[in-house]
């Protein structure tokens, strides 16, 4: 795997964010690199970084610099587009800065907050986005109460909507308040406004809905209209999650 006009490991680790140089290296010498599925633990190793893969523990590490992979905390009333033949608000306006040419992984509605991931990394989008990987997403629903009993036995059952059955991997009820409760739902379908649809269906319409997790990517702290770009470590999880 070596390729002699390649970049030096070390160096290509460092710039992935595994640490420093130094730190880089102590993790060859240990024998936890490995370059085409095969452990690499010599220090002069040259790589090319942009056909090559590389894991660490086990982990795919992307190494190519002109991939982008990014957390935008969504707000509402901004549409998932880079443009809007109604000139409303749309994403653009939170990377009009970058020289990448972004895409985005799946929508969410035009009401509907929170994690929004953009890359420019084709082949892990139509991953993460295809049906046969069934990345579950999570979401915090502020919807009218009282929540029936068997909201959740329904949801997880399923529901016949105007487009098929469908249903939720799971349904919990974190508060409830007279007139208002707020629920957590996770479910792996990306099909349009479904957790509104699947909510509305049991008698709870949604009044707030934010996507708190795409995958193994949490919103955590992020404020509304921040962008981030993705960990190391998160960006390996994601991939591990659609065998990359």
């Amino acid at each position: 795997m070596h390729r002699e006009d390649g970049v030096r490991l070390q160096k290509v680790l460092a710039d992935a964010g595994l640490g420093s140089r130094r730190a880089c290296e102590t993790l060859i010498t240990e024998g936890r690199v490995e370059v085409d599925g095969v452990v690499v633990r010599e220090l002069g190793t040259r790589i090319n970084p942009d056909t090559q893969s590389v894991h660490v523990d086990t982990m795919r590490i992307t190494t190519s610099p002109d991939r982008v992979y990014l957390a935008l905390n969504k707000p509402a009333k901004v549409v998932t587009a880079m443009s809007d033949p109604e000139g409303r608000r749309t994403i653009a306006e939170y990377v009009r800065d970058r020289p990448e040419r972004l895409f985005h992984v799946g929508r969410l509605d035009y009401d509907t907050e929170g994690l929004l991931l953009l890359t420019n990394d084709g082949e892990l989008s139509n991953r993460l986005t295809h049906p046969s990987f069934e990345i579950p997403k999570t979401y915090l629903a502020q919807v009218r109460g009282p929540v029936p009993r068997d909201a959740g036995a329904r949801l997880r059952d399923g529901i016949e909507l105007e487009d098929g059955i469908s249903h939720v991997d799971s349904f919990k009820l974190i508060d409830s308040t007279p007139g208002r409760a707020l629920v957590e739902v996770v479910l792996h379908s990306g099909r349009n406004r479904i957790v509104r649809r699947l909510l509305e269906a049991v008698g709870t319409p949604v009044e707030r809905l934010v996507r708190t997790h795409f995958g193994p990517i949490a919103l955590a702290e992020q404020r509304p209209g921040k962008l981030r770009a993705l960990r190391p470590h998160e960006l390996a999880e994601l991939m591990k999650a659609v065998d990359l």
